[in-house]
This record gives C-alpha cells, structure tokens and sequence, in this order.
C-alpha cells in the first residue's frame, strides 16, 4: 500500500479531474474556468484580485479565464463604483445555468468519491484537508490563509 501521501493526494487530485474534465466541457467551462464559476456562483459580485487571492493564483492567469468567459457570455464585468482601476465580475444568466450544472456535477463527483464514508469520516477527511492546507501556508510563507 502507499503511505506516500503527496503520492495519495496526487492521484485523488487527478483522478476527480479526469471524471470532471468531460463535464466541464460538455458544460463549455475551459481549464481553470470551473473555480472561476464556482467562486462567483458562491460569493456573488467579485473583483479580479479576490478570486485570485482566493485561489492563490496570478491575477493575469484570472484576466485570462475571465475575457474567455466574458466572451463565451457566462459573466459581465462593470467598473468599481468604489475603485475606476478596477472591475467587478458578475454572473449573467448563462453563467448562473452553467453554475448550476456544474455545481450538480461537482456533487456527483462528491458523492462518488465518499462512497462507503460515515458521516464522520467525511467531516474528519475535510477537517484532515483543512489542516493540511494550513499547515503547508504556514509552512510555505508563514502567513495563514483561511
């Protein structure tokens, strides 16, 4: 058995994405697109910089994902009443329908990969993500991200 757990977690990784990745597509979100879409769909009216310190990623690999679904007519963006320099992205209907379907596909997902789990082995793998989470954000830059 492997006890490698970077090697566990790299597989599981891969694994959910190989079952979502068609979804995805038959949904018509690109790569990275689906986090854009789940991180609006939850917290509603964004800025660039938010989602991409939410997700730790470049906000120029944000700007990216963001003019292709703009074009794609999933979301819109409008200046910040609150800062010119910068824009609020928002979902249009399309991108509401499209969060929907997505967010049933990542519950499918969900359920598939938890099958046979307690309740409460469920509430401890999500609390033993957690902490491992932290554990490398702190370890990575001393700061501790939520």
């Amino acid at each position: 058995m492997e006890n490698e757990f970077y090697l566990m977690l790299y597989r599981a990784f891969h694994a959910q994405r190989h079952y979502l990745r068609p979804k995805a597509a038959k949904i018509g979100l690109g790569t990275g697109q689906p986090k854009i879409l789940s991180y609006l769909s939850q917290n509603g009216r964004s800025s660039q910089r938010e989602i991409a310190d939410y997700f730790e990623i470049d906000p120029a690999a944000v700007c990216r994902m963001i003019d292709l679904m703009q074009k794609s007519g999933m979301i819109s963006t409008q200046p910040d009443d609150a800062d010119r320099r910068s824009d609020v992205i928002s979902l249009t209907e399309k991108g509401r329908s499209a969060g929907e379907k997505w967010k049933l596909s990542c519950d499918e997902a969900e359920k598939i990969m938890l099958q046979g789990f307690s309740d409460d082995e469920k509430k401890q793998f999500a609390d033993f993500l957690v902490r491992s989470y932290r554990n490398l954000r702190i370890a990575d830059d001393g700061s501790e991200y939520s």
